[in-house]
């Protein structure tokens, strides 16, 4: 705990530092101490995606942006003291049941964060990705070795720079960190709420209600943690600014969807939040696009910039770009069997069912899918049907149905995709938190529920749970439980204890797992590692096995057909 505590003070210096940096750049004219960080994190992202075009994002990126941060400090010392004596002054303005529910939840939070990694993409591909990115920064045609490792994420880069690999190799928290950061913003909002009286603020505020469900995945970097922080930061600035939008709100705004589709391309829906307010403010904002145009321009060419690397090809698992794809580029054949598992997990169904059942039949499957997955999928199909009626009577404003319509629009998305509950809990979060402000606002009922929620949250972190019951996934059996070991040190990043062996496979020598139930699994295995079933079964089912470039793994990986001896 006291180490993941040490380093997010230096996170949080950073953040706070580049955030104001890129505040002055862009003129957001942000005073809010979170939104700050989150501008921060979104900076260092950015500079970190270019860096890894050319190198590893390692001890020299860290070189350079401790240089700048020291440069910053010094120009530009007392308005970002200011920041900090803002934050302060507004901590002293909570009141104190608030105060206390904030501290206890940053406890339990690093608390969490110090246990093993619950998450089972941890174990597939997030250690994988971020060990790449630290050693390498992007490496040609690594998808070739692992295919999960195409979906590298914007998370996952920012997560390789502050994990400080070189210094110690058990930082693995910083979705603990944004969870942290949306506690901060949901309990200012919600003290606001009482001086105010305006329900969106109510509703972000609420959001630590749900920390019990957010806690399993903050001890691994999972994407969906900062996608279900920042969305409701990006909600409330919409909500609040849909009728008098100005130019800095109309910035923020953007920034934050093009974080969030950066972090994760399944909230591409996102993307219609900014082209509603630039419709509807066409006059105050058709002048001052230069800026959102070159953000969106910039963030759009990493994207393409980073696929064309790791994957060969612009867009990751799609083929729709075929005539640009490289000469390592994923075998044709085994993007579209991932492409076709990802649509037929999300309904827990195979190839064959999947072609064959009507679109009203893979519904009714999803829906009445068994366990946690069931009960998610019937809970976003009741506030869908719901919701438009508690609209029309309790908050029948525009902003609340184009938020409602961004969320069927997401459904429908992932229902063409793959509809995992994690893809559209954002909204489900949201929309349950609606409802329940259209009933519930009494500041003694609202503080009772917030200290209430904390007590499953304390349960499954200090106590041992078996989640058979209600989970769906084998990984699910036991959750991570905080020990006294961890007060100190947090866990290592990964739940497995098992050895590697060395394999040699024609010019490729790799590590794989000795022990090693799930089939996508790797661990922390040494560079490069990828379970030998993998290699196997690519080798069988599609002919091809990966093999290096030239000698030097930073040159990366092409897909070579089988040879009849080998």
């Amino acid at each position: 705990m006291l180490l993941i505590f040490l380093s997010w003070i230096y996170i949080l210096f950073s953040t706070i530092n580049f955030g104001f940096i890129f505040d002055k750049i862009i003129g957001t004219k942000n005073n809010n101490f979170v939104v700050t960080s989150v501008l921060g994190l979104f900076f260092t992202t950015i500079l970190a995606s270019i860096w890894a075009i050319f190198g590893r994002i390692n001890i020299e990126f860290h070189l350079v942006l401790l240089f700048f941060n020291m440069l910053l400090v010094l120009k530009y010392k007392f308005s970002i003291l200011n920041i900090y004596k803002q934050f302060l002054l507004d901590f002293k303005k909570l009141e104190k049941v608030l105060k206390l529910i904030l501290i206890l939840i940053t406890l339990l939070i690093i608390a969490q964060c110090s246990t093993a990694p619950f998450v089972i993409d941890n174990e597939s591909y997030y250690i994988q990705t971020i060990k790449w990115l630290n050693e390498y920064g992007f490496v040609k045609g690594i998808a070739n070795l692992h295919i999960y490792l195409g979906q590298t994420s914007g998370w996952h880069i920012t997560q390789s720079i502050f994990n400080f690999s070189f210094l110690y190799k058990n930082f693995n928290d910083l979705s603990g960190f944004c969870l942290f950061l949306g506690s901060i913003f949901s309990v200012q909002k919600l003290n606001e709420f009482y001086q105010n009286k305006k329900t969106n603020y109510l509703i972000i505020g609420l959001l630590p209600l749900f920390n019990v469900f957010l806690f399993q995945f903050i001890s691994a970097p999972s994407p969906d943690i900062p996608v279900y922080v920042f969305s409701f930061v990006l909600f409330f600035y919409f909500l609040d600014n849909f009728k008098k939008t100005t130019t800095e709100s109309f910035y923020l705004i953007v920034i934050l969807v093009l974080f969030l589709i950066y972090i994760k391309n399944t909230t591409i829906a996102f993307a219609i939040i900014p082209i509603i307010l630039f419709l509807l403010h066409f006059k105050l904002l058709s002048k001052k696009l230069i800026k959102p145009v070159l953000l969106s321009v910039i963030l759009l060419s990493l994207y393409i910039i980073k696929n064309m690397i790791i994957c060969g090809g612009p867009v990751f698992p799609s083929k729709l770009f075929s005539s640009l794809e490289t000469s390592y580029a994923i075998p044709n054949a085994i993007g579209s069997a991932y492409y076709d598992s990802i649509k037929h997990y999300g309904y827990f169904v195979n190839e064959f069912q999947y072609n064959t059942m009507s679109v009203k039949d893979l519904f009714l499957k999803w829906l009445f899918l068994p366990k946690l997955n069931g009960l998610f999928d019937k809970t976003i199909v009741t506030i869908m049907l719901i919701t438009p009626f508690l609209i029309y009577k309790f908050q029948n404003k525009k902003s609340l149905w184009i938020l409602y319509f961004v969320m069927l629009f997401q459904m429908f998305l992932l229902f063409v995709t793959s509809p995992q509950y994690r893809f559209f809990m954002n909204f489900v979060m949201f929309f349950s938190l609606f409802l329940l402000t259209c009933f519930i606002q009494n500041k003694k009922a609202i503080y009772s529920l917030l200290l209430l929620s904390l007590i499953p949250t304390f349960i499954v972190l200090f106590f041992p749970l078996n989640l058979n019951q209600f989970a769906n996934h084998k990984f699910m059996l036991k959750i991570s439980n905080f020990s006294i070991d961890n007060l100190i040190f947090p866990h290592k990043n990964t739940k497995s204890d098992t050895d590697f062996e060395t394999i040699r496979l024609g010019n490729l020598i790799y590590n794989s797992p000795v022990e090693n139930d799930i089939f996508w699994s790797n661990g922390d295995g040494d560079l490069p590692c990828v379970n030998k079933d993998q290699i196997e079964y690519y080798k069988k089912y599609y002919e091809t096995i990966p093999q290096m470039r030239t000698n030097d793994l930073k040159d990366g990986f092409y897909p070579k057909k089988v040879q009849n001896d080998e």
